[in-house]
């Protein structure tokens, strides 16, 4: 595992950013804004959470079709509920991801984490969402942060496995970088900026950098991996300011809902009456 240090000060980060903000949007709005609708996640994850809230985030996400034309690209729920989802959805190309590994503070030992994540995909997931140890990291200790999410990644078998930073807490661009590579290196489809359960959730700032890891790992490898903003992001201009960084950092490749993300619970509704 090669760890590399992020080539660009802060000040640069920020110039970068303040460029996009002028860039034209990357396709018509209506167009835009399908797209942003069929890349989100849309997502309970609440202690009260049971089968009727579920199922009425599924028939939601469903309802979609007749309102606005497409449909999200998954719902998230926690492992009890995955069975409940794909019950609802069956024979619809909505995806069922599911949080596993210990959400959202990742303080189990890694074999409560993996017993988790194989529960959740025995009952059907198609994704899990799992986040990384943060305190492990940030004292250094890459190597069991590494091989945890290693050990994730195997237990996942055919679902795909997005990979939670936490970028909130990790705080620094060397360190959301650096986290970004070993998850990359450990396996991840996505890497994900945040868990929403924290004050600081994604900002783009940690988007950037954490596509800039991305962009790093295709021009050594040739290997697309998928990123995903979750946290926050709540109204139609800030997804959209999301995308057109997507779109001037890591091109028309990641323009689609197999590299591209975005967590969410409250932005669907308000997207789809852009398209109406």
């Amino acid at each position: 595992m090669n760890i590399e240090n992020y080539p660009y000060r802060t000040e640069q980060i920020e110039d970068r950013l303040n460029i996009v903000h002028h860039r034209p949007l990357p396709m018509p709005e209506p167009e835009l804004y399908r797209f942003i609708l069929s890349s989100i996640d849309l997502t309970t994850l609440e202690g009260t959470d049971n089968e009727q809230v579920v199922q009425a985030l599924c028939q939601k996400a469903l309802d979609f079709k007749k309102q606005a034309g497409c449909m999200p690209a998954a719902v998230c729920v926690y492992p009890p509920y995955v069975h409940t989802a794909v019950e609802a959805l069956q024979r619809n190309p909505i995806t069922v991801a599911s949080v596993a590994g210990a959400f959202p503070a990742g303080q189990s030992p890694i074999e409560v984490k993996v017993a988790e994540v194989r529960y959740a995909v025995a009952q059907g997931a198609d994704e899990i969402d799992m986040v990384i140890s943060r305190g492990t990291f940030l004292k250094g200790d890459y190597q069991t942060v590494y091989d945890e999410i290693l050990a994730i990644r195997d237990a996942c078998r055919e679902a795909k496995l997005k990979v939670i930073l936490e970028t909130g807490e990790l705080k620094t661009p060397q360190n959301i970088f650096k986290a970004s590579q070993i998850a990359i290196a450990a396996g991840a489809d996505f890497i994900k900026t945040s868990t929403g359960k924290i004050a600081v959730n994604a900002t783009p700032e940690a988007f950037l950098v954490m596509m800039d890891a991305i962009k790093f790992h295709y021009q050594n490898t040739g290997k697309r991996v998928g990123i995903k903003a979750a946290g926050g992001i709540s109204d139609p201009d800030t997804a959209v300011y999301y995308v057109k960084l997507l779109h001037n950092v890591l091109g028309q490749e990641w323009m689609n809902r197999n590299l591209f993300r975005i967590g969410a619970s409250r932005l669907a509704s308000k997207v789809a009456e852009k398209i109406y």
